[in-house]
């Protein structure tokens, strides 16, 4: 069974909103600070056990995950068609969303990383020789933000997506049978 426009903008949907999801439930289980507790010219840090870590790679895997579906969707030979790029891109408003879907998955991408791979740190490299260290986390906000920029990228790439289909219209020259009465003709009226 060949894959349909439709099935692919459910597949990349779905994928944008578990990683907006997951960034968003691992930016509310981040713990404010760890605790210190001081040794012989060490500082240790405990931090409570949470899966901010954890969900902000599936958060970040979904992304990319997403991602490429939504690239993939894009230049996937439908009903056995395929169209060259460059009759893609001759269409302004299919290049200037691609582009914008580009940009805000690697913001998005820089976004979750980021946060997620420094509480990483902080939890891995937990004994500090700075007596008045406060046992620091990430940055509150950026692993949320970067949940949303998922979604916007999800949904860039969901527009991008439809502006593909237009393209394919205008190439093939194929009409739209839904609008037209089924035959391809306009339908006309008798007074």
């Amino acid at each position: 069974m060949a894959v349909t426009m439709k099935q692919m903008s459910i597949i990349i949907s779905t994928l944008g909103v578990l990683s907006f999801i997951f960034g968003v439930i691992a930016e509310n289980k981040k713990p404010a600070a760890g605790t210190p507790i001081t040794g012989t010219n060490v500082v240790i840090c405990k931090y409570p056990s949470d899966p901010t870590v954890i969900l902000g790679y599936l958060s970040v895997v979904f992304l990319a995950v997403s991602t490429f579906a939504g690239y993939y969707s894009l230049f996937y030979p439908y009903q056995g068609k395929s169209i060259p790029q460059t009759a893609l891109f001759k269409n302004t408003g299919f290049f200037v969303f691609f582009t914008i879907a580009l940009g805000t998955t690697g913001l998005a991408a820089a976004m979750l990383l980021w946060p997620t791979v420094t509480e990483q740190l902080h939890q891995s490299r937990n004994i500090h020789h700075n007596l008045e260290t406060e046992c620091p986390t990430a940055k509150t906000g950026i692993l949320g933000g970067g949940a949303f920029l998922s979604l916007d990228s999800c949904l860039f790439w969901l527009v991008a997506l439809m502006l593909a289909d237009n393209a394919r219209v205008d190439y093939f020259g194929e009409s739209d049978d839904k609008v037209a009465g089924g035959s391809g003709e306009p339908i006309k009226a008798t007074v």
